[in-house]
């Protein structure tokens, strides 16, 4: 399967055959509209090959390329990171040239994605009822900020945008999440298609991705509905309660009582800190009460029985504190871990970008670009594929897919003189000046 993206809100997918002379689209392929990241998730996360097309007289390309800028000459880490394994296109689709490669694109797709303003791909030519006649088997998937009939139905939503109308507001979920809940519901499409034989609709609203990983906050929400008051929440008991649930700080969403505490070099580091599940049963409590070398915690009826426990976190927490400040967060993770006791380290991005572990086992890759940009790392896919490749230049690969439609190079070259598609380039750019603080 491959995709297509096209910058300043037109993207193609397609899978292409790499192996002969002329490289043809064939087996599952996708087109998609796309103006930034939430559509570049949906594609980043298909198992692809992707072509990004961007507007043939735009020669900056799709606008992430030359966003955040950080060494010269070369294409942002936005980019970047977002668009290993892709291939590039430049296509001015307002010529009838344009258009007409577009069509002839996804004539032969498998999936088209949009995910620019509510309504601009039917203005442009692109809706659902006209691709669909065109490509009856096409699954069309269309990314929004909120719901077809939603009363913000024509509103433009970015990531926070959506995270405050989805309940979270303080999280980051808003594009990533949204993204891959559309490659689940392409994926059912495709897998749907092999028994109907027919291409389907696929809508996906960004405040939708965000409650679907929020759900247990509905949980909450009933839960005070019914009870007047959550005892598993952080500022139980001693709180006034309202008819919306509190926020619920860094602690555990579920029953158990799990919390950031303290580690060795807190006062200097603002990332030394553990976190520590206390799970309900009081085997759990024990082994806690033990490693810490407090076996007096274990007879304390004050926490006797997790609601005890429930009642007077509040005390609680200052005790596994006064152990947890004595130890750094790796050797609290390997003691503690070792009793069998949930925990883990709160780690800053300086730890995750050089840590051995997901350095070794893929989870973090290093790409060489090329150029002065050279070697950087990215996350990988969250699942395994063999073969990492960079993120394409502007329109390296304009010769390969229109090759691919029968272009010839002569057809090809007045395609560029007449401003149907662009010359190949490379970035160039300042590096962004910035102000360091003392």
């Amino acid at each position: 399967m491959g995709v297509m993206g096209v910058g300043l809100g037109y993207a193609i997918a397609a899978a292409v055959e790499t192996g002969k002379k002329v490289i043809s689209l064939h087996g599952d392929s996708a087109f998609g509209l796309d103006e930034m990241e939430m559509e570049i998730i949906c594609r980043y996360h298909l198992p692809v090959t992707v072509v990004i097309i961007n507007n043939g007289g735009i020669y900056n390309g799709d606008p992430t390329r030359n966003e955040l800028l950080d060494i010269q000459d070369s294409w942002s880490l936005y980019y970047l990171q977002l668009n290993a394994n892709k291939k590039s296109l430049t296509l001015n689709i307002k010529t009838d040239e344009g258009k007409k490669i577009m069509y002839d694109l996804i004539k032969k797709a498998d999936v088209f994605i949009e995910n620019i303003a509510p309504g601009s791909a039917e203005r442009n030519g692109f809706g659902w009822e006209k691709l669909h006649e065109m490509n009856p088997k096409l699954i069309y998937a269309s990314l929004k900020g909120f719901n077809e009939g939603s009363r913000f139905e024509n509103v433009k939503a970015f990531e926070p945008v959506a995270q405050s109308a989805g309940g979270a507001a303080s999280a980051t979920l808003g594009d990533s999440n949204s993204g891959m809940h559309l490659t689940i519901g392409i994926l059912a499409a495709l897998l749907q298609r092999e028994h109907t034989s027919e291409g389907t609709f696929v809508y996906q609203s960004m405040q939708d991705a965000v409650l679907n990983l929020c759900r247990i906050k509905l949980r909450n929400q009933i839960m005070l509905d019914n009870l007047g008051a959550l005892p598993h929440y952080a500022v139980y008991p001693n709180w006034k309660w309202g008819k919306a649930i509190p926020r619920a700080e860094n602690t555990e969403g579920g029953q158990v009582i799990g919390r950031t505490y303290k580690a060795k070099g807190w006062e200097t580091n603002p990332n030394a800190y553990v976190y520590i599940v206390i799970q309900n049963s009081d085997k759990s409590w024990a082994a806690i009460a033990n490693t810490m070398g407090h076996p007096e915690w274990i007879t304390n009826p004050r926490f006797d029985g997790w609601h005890n426990r429930q009642l007077h976190k509040e005390e609680i927490y200052p005790l596994i504190e006064s152990y947890t400040k004595q130890y750094d967060k790796y050797e609290l993770t390997k003691k503690l871990g070792a009793a069998g006791i949930p925990v883990g380290p709160v780690l800053d991005w300086h730890e995750i970008e050089n840590g051995p572990d997901l350095n070794k086992d893929g989870t973090i890759v290093t790409i060489d670009q090329g150029g002065n940009r050279g070697k950087f790392k990215t996350i990988g896919l969250p699942f395994s594929l063999s073969n990492y490749k960079r993120a394409p230049d502007l329109g390296e690969n304009n010769k390969e897919i229109l090759a691919s439609l029968g272009y010839d190079p002569d057809q090809i070259e007045k395609l560029t003189e007449e401003g149907v598609i662009s010359k190949a380039q490379g970035p160039k750019n300042p590096r962004t000046e910035v102000i360091k603080g003392e």
